[in-house]
């Protein structure tokens, strides 16, 4: 996609929605963290249900590891992969406080140093929270990006160095999330919404319906 192409696109998702947000419900930064870790497989939607019945009992690192093992996979046993997410949080809870005097850093490297927390993880807490201007790949975003044609990639790892590269650096700071709210809601994985795409005239993709 040629530059003044990508700067089109990226100007009409932020008309569209100009102030995008993260839907998951979070109060700190520390819930933030638990949620994304949380969100690996499964939606939004349902780690938001589950977050409300733990956040209230465990809304700090201290709190969460005195919740004990137990009774935080009670809490989230409606998500997928719960038992490992939940050792997962507990593990990066004591490292938060035994590392990081239990607040969430800002560093790549020592986000990334926690249980349960990769690339991706790091990236939405890193944007979100301390507001880095940095690409979380979800599948979302790895669809949109190959679809559309904005930022071809094999894997999201060469998918988030491209979009780094050709996303507008006006735009860079809440473009994966337009991205993640394009991919879920309009250009979906299944029949996607291409009639009511307002990028629709400058996707390339071949399969788009009229």
């Amino acid at each position: 996609m040629k530059p003044e192409t990508t700067l089109e696109f990226f100007r009409r998702l932020a008309e569209r929605t100009p102030e995008p947000r993260i839907e998951l419900e979070y109060g700190s930064p520390y819930q933030l963290l638990v949620a994304v870790v949380l969100s690996a497989q499964t939606t939004d939607k349902g780690v938001n249900v589950a977050t409300r019945r733990l956040f209230p009992l465990a809304p700090t690192p201290q709190a969460m590891i005195a919740l004990g093992e137990e009774k935080v996979a009670e809490c989230i046993k409606t998500i997928g992969f719960f038992r490992a997410k939940t050792k997962n949080v507990i593990a990066l809870s004591r490292l938060l406080i035994e590392r990081h005097a239990g607040e969430v850093p800002s560093d790549r490297a020592a986000l990334e140093a926690l249980p349960g927390v990769g690339r991706k993880t790091a990236n939405v807490v890193l944007n979100a929270v301390f507001r880095q201007p940095v690409m979380a790949v979800d599948r979302h975003v790895f669809r949109v990006a190959n679809r559309t044609g904005i930022s071809p990639g094999k894997d999201v790892g060469e998918v988030e160095d491209m979009l780094m590269k050709t996303v507008p650096a006006d735009y860079l700071l809440d473009a994966h999330h337009w991205l993640i709210l394009h991919g879920r809601y309009v250009c979906t994985a299944k029949k996607p919404h291409c009639p009511a795409c307002c990028v629709y005239d400058l996707c390339s993709w071949p399969d788009k319906t009229g």
